[in-house]
C-alpha cells in the first residue's frame, strides 16, 4: 500500500516521504481494518517525526493519529461494525496510509451528514476540547472562556464547544487573518495575543477573569495567562506550542486561589478506558446531533503530506488540514 513514512527524525521533515511499498497491516483480535479516505494533521504528528513528541515512535514509522474511512476487515471478537461501514477514529500512528489497523473501542460511526474530511478532522481536536472543559475544568453555562490558539483545529473545537456548553468565549490569536476568522465563527470576543491581552480580558470580565483559561502555547502566553485567570479559575495547560517551558511561583496561585491542571485527553483515556469511551461517546453523539462545526482548513493528496505538516508548522491553518489518502 501506499503510506508517507518517517525515515528518521528531522526538524524539517526531510525524512519524511510517500512509500509506495509499504506494508498492508492486519486487523489483530479486537481491531478493524480501515480503507482511509482521509487523516488530518495534527500538531504531535510534527513533534514525532521531530522527536520531540512525550510518545516517541522508532523510525520507521507512519505518522498520522486521526482518519476516517470505511471497514475493510473485521479481526477477532469485533462485533458492531461491517465491511462498508463509514467509520472514524484514532490511532496512535499510522493514520497517512491507504490501510490503517484500528482498535475497535477507537471507532465511531460517521454521521451521515459529515463528509470523510470532515470526520476525520473532528476526534482529537474536540476529544482534547472536551476532557479540557468537561472532564477537567468543569465548564459552567455562563463562566467566561478564554482559548489561546484558537484558529487551530483543537483551538476551533474548544472555542466551538465552549459555545455549545454556554460559556462567554474569548479567542486569541497573533494573526489578523486567524482573528477575523475567530469573528465569523462565533467567539463572543476575539483578542490579539500579541498585545496586553491580560489587561483586556479583565476589562471584559469587570477585573475578575477568565474562568477557565485554555493554553496550547505556553511561554510568554502562559504568564499573561496567570494574570488574568480569575479566582478559583482553572488554568489550563496543553501544550508549549510557544516553545518555552513557563514556570509559575505556587504563592500566586496560592493568592489568586487558581489550579493548573495538566490536559492529555488519549493519556486520560488509556488511564481511565470506561470514561476514555464515555468521552468519545459525548463528541460523536454532539456530530450526530449537528451542533459541532468542525473546519477544514484544506484538503491534501497523499503525496504532498509533508506540505501540510509544514503549513500547519508555520501557523497557515486554520481549522484542520486534511491528508486524503484515497488520492
Amino acid at each position: 500500500m501506499r503510506a508517507v513514512v518517517c525515515r528518521r527524525l528531522a526538524e524539517d521533515f526531510g525524512q519524511v516521504a510517500v512509500d509506495d511499498a509499504w506494508p498492508d497491516p492486519v486487523a489483530g483480535r479486537g481491531q478493524v481494518l480501515v480503507r482511509v479516505a482521509a487523516a488530518s494533521v495534527n500538531y504531535p504528528d510534527l513533534l514525532m517525526c521531530q522527536g520531540r513528541y512525550q510518545y516517541r515512535p522508532d523510525p520507521p514509522f507512519v505518522p498520522g493519529m486521526n482518519l476516517a474511512g470505511t471497514v475493510a476487515a473485521l479481526g477477532a471478537d469485533v462485533t458492531g461494525f461491517a465491511v462498508g461501514d463509514r467509520v472514524a477514529g484514532s490511532v496512535r500512528t499510522g493514520a497517512f496510509a491507504e490501510l490503517a489497523a484500528v482498535d475497535a473501542g477507537q471507532l465511531r460511526a460517521v454521521p451521515a451528514a459529515l463528509s470523510l474530511a470532515v470526520a476525520a478532522a473532528y476526534p482529537s481536536a474536540y476529544l482534547t476540547a472536551y476532557v479540557a472543559l468537561v472532564r477537567r475544568a468543569n465548564l459552567q453555562a455562563g463562566e467566561t472562556l478564554l482559548v489561546h490558539g484558537a484558529a487551530g483545529g483543537v483551538g476551533l473545537a474548544t472555542v466551538d464547544l465552549g459555545r455549545i456548553l454556554g460559556a462567554r468565549v474569548i479567542a486569541t490569536s497573533a494573526s489578523a487573518d486567524k482573528r477575523a476568522a475567530l469573528a465569523a465563527y462565533g467567539a463572543d470576543h476575539v483578542l490579539d495575543v500579541s498585545g496586553d491581552f491580560a489587561a483586556e480580558v479583565k476589562a471584559l470580565t469587570e477585573g475578575r477573569g477568565a474562568d477557565v483559561v485554555f493554553d496550547p502555547v505556553g511561554g510568554d502566553v502562559f504568564d499573561q495567562s496567570a494574570r488574568c485567570t480569575a479566582f478559583d479559575g482553572r488554568l489550563l495547560i496543553i501544550g508549549f506550542t510557544g516553545g518555552r517551558f513557563a514556570t509559575l511561583a505556587t504563592n500566586y496561585a496560592l493568592i489568586k486561589g487558581f489550579s493548573v491542571m495538566g490536559v492529555r485527553a488519549g493519556e486520560y483515556g488509556r488511564r481511565f478506558p470506561d470514561k476514555g469511551q464515555e468521552n468519545i461517546d459525548a463528541i460523536w453523539s454532539l456530530a450526530a446531533e449537528g451542533v459541532t462545526r468542525p473546519r477544514v482548513h484544506r484538503e491534501f493528496p497523499l503525496d504532498q503530506a509533508v506540505a501540510a505538516m509544514a503549513e500547519l508548522r508555520d501557523r497557515r491553518v486554520i481549522g484542520k488540514a486534511v491528508v486524503r489518502c484515497d488520492r
